[in-house]
């Protein structure tokens, strides 16, 4: 009560739901891992191993993927392009998946498709995707 005689008002509860590193993006990045497993399994013709913690799925038709190859999830898919620079590259983004969720997609378009300027391609190394040459 307050000193009027009315009783003290609080402020409604608010549950706040956090969509970044959170448990909500980490089910995000188990369901684009599940579905990267599917599509990997369904076109892979290559070799399929566990590496740099992502599953790589080598021998994928090139029109199964994008550019080089594609991380969804903790996959990696693509043809043959698996050297262990582009691994690390590919580890990065497997750990924006798990940041983002199911966001990730959205943001990635958002940021745009020239890598040169996409944060998310910057944040994963350029020279290790692929995109500049390695410096000395």
């Amino acid at each position: 009560m307050t000193g009027a005689g009315v009783p003290e008002q609080r402020p409604p509860r608010r549950v706040v739901l956090r969509l970044t590193d959170s448990p909500v993006s980490r089910a995000g990045y188990w369901w684009a891992t599940a579905v990267g497993f599917v599509w990997g399994s369904l076109w892979s013709t290559g070799r399929v191993e566990r590496r740099n913690g992502l599953w790589v799925f080598q021998g994928m038709p090139k029109w199964a993927f994008g550019r080089g190859g594609s991380c969804v999830g903790g996959c990696y898919l693509t043809d043959r392009n698996v050297g262990p620079r582009v691994l690390v590259h590919e580890a990065v983004h497997r750990q924006q998946w798990r940041t983002y969720g199911i966001l990730f997609p959205l943001l990635y378009f958002l940021a745009g498709r020239d890598p040169l300027r996409n944060r998310f391609e910057i944040e994963a190394g350029l020279e290790d995707g692929g995109y500049l040459p390695r410096r000395r």
